[in-house]
């Protein structure tokens, strides 16, 4: 997340300038737009066939329930089989795609182009429909990830040349600019949007070099700038030694060790005109089969600009393989993008939020007031909201869901397309995602539970809101360093009457045992309440509060293999049942009010 603004003037055009944007969408969903006024084409990434068609129906059920803007050209494209492809590969071939459909009629056409293949293992929840269509408390119908970005990208295809803007699913960018000011990508080569933000948290982003010259101190809302270089997740040493570090009033480069106003400009989202993806082209086409992770930002956008070096395609000290052939295709981006323009348009009354992970998720949603503030966010979207947006630090959130009578939901929670029995309880920092909760049932504080639909019926998978699903251990001897629940893992073994082995975990291959291919959850259950009871007594195994509920004898499955088998059709339809349950009670709801 990026620096604050600066003063209560800023905050407030904040507010004011994405809830205009969220009014503004909200008029075109269900309706034909006309071109220029919206995106021609909408394209969304998918790591593989199964996750397209899974994005693809649920796109085909949003138009038809008249949640998106009709007459755009949506696709949704899949990664080929084989080696990961990052989402610089992903990019590639989408140009690819959309060259072989629609061929020079792109040169008239504003492209939306969403990275959101991967398998969010930071975020399990959104593991099986995607993270683009993780659900917000907001709207009606309620939005999702897709709309939202949909809504504060609108101002976009208007002062737009024909080309592509690139964004990531799961990251939320809100920004004001002045009355007489708009972000135009209309110039040659790329254009980035650009956040001031922190130091460290430059380290982790994408971090802007911008030509000397310039006053940072009397900064309007959006200044428009060419960038000198870019730097990929930089350390500070790095930033000050290549002058990226600014100071308000202070200007660029030459910055102290303890000057607290220091600060950097980010990244986010990026566009490139049409030229340019003809360049991008070519390089797929020098390439040929991609066979190691290209990276959109980091590979792409350090061959531009007059100051960009070659060295950094030889560092590969975070790529754990196929290094030769990554080595190989960064050198041919940089050679063919070098010398290309990189303009940077700086949003210095902006925000940026990430949203990836389940602790990102759960702050942004239940005691981020700030966030609740500007885009209006509520503690239940399913109903009559209980508390104000800012009436507390941390609340709950209920998205979509059905409470029964004298269920407590704790503050700091999240209950996403669920039913929750009468007289149920949730702890706080939880994610009931998915899940059908029976009477009087206890969900403890600091708990995952997500069920899926399965042929053969549900199965629900546990975790603590805190456990690692990436981490991944050299080899057995080591799954000690693996915690679930907050145990060590060889200690919730033994818990679960189970034995070491390496049939304990689905990896294969160069796989390494970690929790995302641990085989500890219960197979099927013909109903979804009785899945989460299975995994609600393994919670008690794990606390020592009763006897080991799983034998080594009985098939165990991953998260990674109940993925695998998702019945995608049957939980939309749970989702959509839920719905229309809702809006049955708000019109009884209102109905009841208006008869009073």
């Amino acid at each position: 997340m990026t620096s604050e603004p600066r003063t209560m003037g800023d905050v407030a055009r904040l507010q004011s300038a994405s809830r205009q944007r969220l009014r503004e969408f909200q008029k075109l969903r269900g309706k034909e737009v006309t071109p220029g006024v919206f995106w021609d084409i909408i394209v969304i990434t998918a790591a593989d066939e199964s996750q397209e068609l899974a994005f693809e129906q649920q796109i085909t059920s949003k138009l038809e329930r008249n949640e998106l803007p009709l007459g755009v050209r949506y696709h949704v494209f899949a990664d080929p089989t084989g080696p990961k492809i990052g989402n610089g590969g992903s990019t590639l071939l989408a140009l690819h795609r959309l060259e072989g459909l629609y061929e020079d009629t792109l040169d008239n056409f504003t492209i939306l182009l969403i990275h959101a293949g991967g398998y969010s293992q930071r975020l399990p929840s959104a593991s099986a429909l995607g993270k683009i269509f993780t659900a917000l408390p907001l709207g009606d119908p309620v939005y999702q990830m897709l709309e939202l970005k949909l809504a504060m990208y609108i101002d976009f295809p208007a002062h737009m040349k024909p080309g592509v803007l690139v964004t990531c699913a799961d990251d939320i960018e809100l920004y004001s600019v002045d009355d007489t000011d708009a972000i135009c990508f209309n110039k040659p080569g790329f254009t980035a949007l650009a956040h001031p933000s922190s130091l460290s948290i430059g380290t982790t982003h994408g971090v802007f070099v911008l030509e000397s010259g310039w006053d940072a101190g009397d900064r309007n809302q959006l200044e428009c700038k060419p960038c000198r270089r870019f730097l990929h997740k930089p350390s500070v040493e790095m930033m000050k030694e290549a002058g990226a570090i600014c100071r308000a009033g202070g200007g660029l480069g030459n910055i102290g060790d303890t000057e607290e106003e220091d600060f950097v400009y980010t990244d986010s989202v990026y566009y490139f005109d049409r030229p340019t993806a003809k360049q991008l082209l070519e390089i797929l086409r020098e390439i040929g089969t991609l066979s190691c992770e290209i990276d959109a930002y980091g590979d792409f956008l350090q061959a531009l600009g007059p100051g960009a070096t070659p060295e950094y395609t030889k560092n590969t000290a975070n790529v754990s393989q196929e290094e030769e052939q990554l080595v190989a295709a960064r050198q041919k981006i940089f050679s063919c993008l070098q010398g290309t323009p990189l303009n940077v348009a700086l949003l210095n009354n902006s925000k940026f939020y990430h949203l990836g992970t389940v602790q990102e998720y759960l702050h942004h949603l239940t005691a981020d007031a700030i966030l609740r503030a500007q885009l209006g966010l509520l503690s239940d979207s399913s109903g009559i909201d209980q508390l104000s947006p800012e009436s507390c630090s941390q609340v709950p959130c209920i998205i979509e869901s059905l409470v029964g009578l004298g269920c407590d939901v704790s503050p700091g929670s999240v209950i996403e397309y669920s039913r929750l029995g009468t007289d149920s309880h949730v702890g706080a920092n939880s994610i009931v995602s998915g899940c059908c909760i029976g009477e009087n049932s206890t969900i403890p504080p600091n708990t995952f539970l997500h069920t899926l639909s399965v042929p053969g019926g549900y199965a629900t998978v546990m975790f603590g809101t805190g456990d690692d699903l990436k981490r991944a251990v050299p080899s057995l001897s080591e799954i000690h360093k693996l915690r679930l629940l907050d145990i060590d893992f060889r200690e919730a073994i033994r818990c679960l009457g189970l034995k070491v082995s390496e049939n304990l975990f689905s990896c294969s291959g160069k796989a390494r045992p970690s929790l995302w291919n641990a085989r500890i959850f219960p197979t099927p259950r013909t109903r979804p309440e009785d899945s989460v009871v299975a995994v609600l007594e393994m919670f008690e195994a794990l606390k020592g509060n009763s006897a080991p509920q799983l034998e080594d004898d009985v098939e165990l499955l991953s998260i990674e293999e109940i993925l695998r088998c998702k019945d995608v059709t049957r939980m939309l339809s749970f989702r959509k049942q839920l719905t229309e349950e809702i809006s049955q009670r708000r019109q009884v709801g209102k109905s009841k009010l208006n008869a009073l």
